[in-house]
């Protein structure tokens, strides 16, 4: 009789302003992660929007129900020993701890990575020009402008992606990982 030891599986996810890198620091990170082997998944906020919480609205209400579906993928996948990597805004902390409470209530390690980029550089940054919207009148409710962001209190990590490259704020994210014997 042989046996086979089951990956460790985890989510990783990286809460924080749009435009911020959280999906760039996240497919760097996933690509690592797959040369290594690893089974990894990549849960991208924009992708989920479209499919898994189409219909959904922005109101605290949609938003906190977007982040819930994402955290169940997330927890089912990493319980089943994949690394579910998860870049999405979450702006609401109750509805993080929601999706961290699911993780521990199933022995499934959680870790949430502040992509802590300032706003004035994420509108500079603008990747889907959300921000020149908001300011010509064009887009209301835009989270950490109009419309809150509450940032992670106790993050597993910090990353202040102004100081950084994507792959040293991806590496970073591995080191947390690795030093958690996830990788």
């Amino acid at each position: 009789m042989t046996t086979t030891s089951r990956a460790q599986g985890a989510t990783v996810w990286l809460a924080g302003l749009p435009s911020a890198g959280k999906t760039t620091i996240g497919r760097i990170l996933a690509g690592r992660l797959r040369s290594q082997g690893h089974r990894v998944e990549v849960l991208d906020g924009d992708e989920i929007r479209r499919f898994l919480s189409a219909g959904l609205g922005f109101s605290r209400a949609d938003r906190h129900t977007n982040a819930q579906r994402i955290g169940l993928v997330a927890e089912v996948l990493a319980r089943n020993g994949v690394l579910a990597v998860v870049p999405v805004i979450a702006p609401y902390a109750d509805s993080r701890e929601a999706v961290r409470k699911r993780h521990e209530a199933s022995g499934t390690p959680y870790l949430e990575v502040h992509v802590a980029t300032p706003v004035e550089v994420c509108s500079e940054r603008d990747v889907k020009g959300l921000y020149a919207r908001q300011a010509a009148g064009r887009l209301k409710g835009l989270t950490g402008v109009d419309d809150p962001y509450e940032p992670p209190v106790d993050p597993a990590l910090t990353l202040e992606t102004q100081g950084q490259t994507p792959e040293e704020s991806a590496g970073a994210v591995y080191a947390v990982l690795a030093a958690r014997g996830l990788v």
